[in-house]
């Protein structure tokens, strides 16, 4: 059955609308979890086992346990809220190509929809440029940097979210705010409702390293809790109430659910850009890990950037991307 463009956008508005709504309680959800597993790992296994352990090895085996779980629970808070806070990176006020770097997500717009959508400025850029193909967002009506995609759904949250930390005076001024109906984010990789934000530029090294530290405390509670898992199924009395009981049960199923997905969500992530068989920004493996965890091998790890590293690799700040060497314009 065919559908008229307006009903199409009205349920598109619809399906923004309700992924915004999911976004609002997805924290808690994720808090949720990390307790229910902080409770059944640590405080109805381990953190007894630990306590009324008789032997070297059982204390050695519960002490690494308990330790491990803290350090990687830390660095998996600690990623989570940087992606959450972290503004994905927006279009500069004013921002123009000096080049053009790529061509439209659709069909280039006709040299009268650029007259009748961009600025005298806007207009002078692209005569200054002399490119009919470069890059405009007819949602923004703003220029587009390359790989600069519309999103939709993260505006709103996003605002609320920086407003608030902004009047707790934890990260000084809230960087290009514009209207609720969404906005170009530098870098979109997706809108993550489990972070109630975009993937961009700027916070997308703090989303590989989240999935990273969640699959390794994911998979560290999986292992932890087999033998216990396994004790259900078998004619050996366990020890404990049977809220207890019932939460190690859940909290297994749970984080083995979470490990299988989050490594493949990772090995997507590490493979996606394989398909395209030349691709303009690939710069090679060392290149392509530098081009998003920077050189300094300390701030791999950490959610953070070194200050040189922000100051001689571009594409950290996302407006400047380097191409192969052999690239000639083939592909746009």
């Amino acid at each position: 059955m065919h559908r008229s463009g307006a009903a199409m956008a009205w349920n598109v508005f619809k399906f923004c609308t309700a992924l915004r709504g999911l976004g609002s309680v997805m924290i808690l959800l994720v808090l949720g979890i990390v307790g229910v597993t902080y409770y059944a790992l640590i405080l109805c296994n381990y953190g007894p086992a630990l306590l009324a352990a008789t032997g070297v090895l059982e204390a050695f085996v519960a002490l690494a346990v308990v330790l491990l779980f803290h350090f990687l629970l830390i660095m998996l808070l600690w990623s989570y809220f940087s992606v959450v806070f972290t503004d994905p990176g927006g279009v500069p006020p004013n921002w123009r190509s000096d080049v053009d770097e790529e061509s439209g997500e659709t069909a280039p717009l006709s040299t009268a929809e650029f007259s009748g959508l961009m600025n005298s400025q806007q207009s002078m850029a692209l005569s200054d440029t002399g490119s009919p193909r470069i890059r405009y967002c007819r949602k923004c009506n703003q220029l587009k940097p390359p790989r600069c995609h519309h999103c939709s759904v993260c505006k709103f949250f996003l605002h609320r979210t920086l407003n608030l930390v902004i009047d707790l005076g934890v990260f000084g001024s809230c960087p290009n705010i514009a209207s609720l109906g969404g906005r170009c984010v530098l870098k979109m990789d997706h809108h993550c409702v489990w972070v109630v934000n975009c993937v961009g530029a700027l916070n997308y090294k703090f989303f590989l390293l989240f999935l990273f530290y969640t699959f390794l405390e994911t998979s560290l509670v999986t292992l932890s809790l087999l033998p216990h898992f396994i004790a259900f199924f078998s004619d050996v009395e366990i020890p404990g109430t049977p809220g207890a009981l019932a939460t190690t049960f859940l909290t297994f199923v749970l984080n083995l659910a979470f490990t299988l997905s989050v490594l493949g969500f990772m090995i997507m992530h590490a493979y996606e850009k394989k398909t395209t068989p030349f691709w303009k920004y690939d710069l090679g493996r060392k290149r392509n890990f530098a081009q998003v965890f920077g050189n300094n091998k300390w701030y791999w790890f950490i959610p953070s950037y070194s200050e040189e590293d922000l100051r001689i690799i571009p594409a950290l700040q996302g407006l400047d991307y380097p191409v192969r060497s052999d690239f000639d314009g083939q592909g746009l």
